[in-house]
């Protein structure tokens, strides 16, 4: 699964990394997430600890390239209460194109969800130890993802997003046995094209990222609180892990 991730990176480069629209100078807050039920945080700055039912950044295509900020945790458009998308913060690849929630938005609704890191726990004797998860390179990433729009009763929006899962690669089966699908470059362009509606073409992108591209190291339990967000999460520990 994945319940935590980070984009530390600055969102002119995640624009460029894209190509995508870079997105308008709303400060702290954007305007179409204020009132979002459930919102706890939609800092758009670097995020060293993202959590479910906070805002994310995703990458869109409509014909063209896009940012939006929308809430982590799918709401599907036929919910009558909104905190069913805390639920729904990962989706399972195997089963996307069966699940009412889902198969929808996997024809129609993709999206990429920009992160340079995750975190996962590793069982250690009778303790839970935080792992953060990177490309060797450091370079941010794309997770695939899905997104919804959700009207309340009172005719206010709510965009949300979930991030698909797969079966864990040789490196993280020591840490869980299910990764977030980390799209290939060349697996973004087919995921975010508009015109692609197909699910035999679809399906066979989200694959396992290889595990020598990629490597964990332990880090502060401070990442166990949502509400501690600061760069120091990200820094490793010296503490002996399994063997990865």
């Amino acid at each position: 699964m994945c319940g935590r991730f980070t984009l530390t990176a600055d969102l002119k480069k995640v624009a460029d990394r894209f190509g995508a629209a870079p997105l308008p100078d709303w400060g702290s807050r954007p305007p179409d997430l204020k009132t979002t039920p459930g919102h706890l945080s939609s800092t758009l700055g670097p995020r060293y600890n993202i959590a479910p039912s906070q805002s994310v950044i995703v990458v869109g295509d409509d014909g063209t390239r896009y940012l939006k900020p929308m809430r982590w945790g799918l709401i599907p458009s036929w919910a009558k209460d909104p905190s069913i998308g805390n639920r729904m913060i990962n989706a399972r690849a195997e089963t996307l194109a069966e699940k009412p929630a889902f198969r929808n938005a996997l024809k129609n609704r993709r999206c990429i969800i920009p992160a340079d890191g995750f975190y996962e726990w590793q069982k250690l004797g009778k303790m839970k130890q935080p792992v953060r998860i990177v490309l060797k390179s450091g370079q941010p990433f794309g997770f695939a993802g899905l997104w919804e729009r959700w009207q309340s009763p009172e005719g206010e929006e709510v965009l949300s997003c979930t991030i698909i899962t797969t079966e864990a690669n040789e490196l993280l089966k020591a840490v869980h046995d299910r990764m977030p699908v980390i799209l290939t470059r060349d697996a973004e362009a087919a995921w975010l094209n508009p015109n692609i509606h197909e699910t035999e073409k679809l399906l066979p992108l989200l694959k396992q990222f290889p595990s020598d591209e990629m490597e964990f190291y332990p880090v502060s339990r401070d990442v166990n609180s949502p509400q501690i967000d600061r760069r120091s999460n990200i820094e490793p520990i010296n503490i002996p892990l399994s063997d990865q």
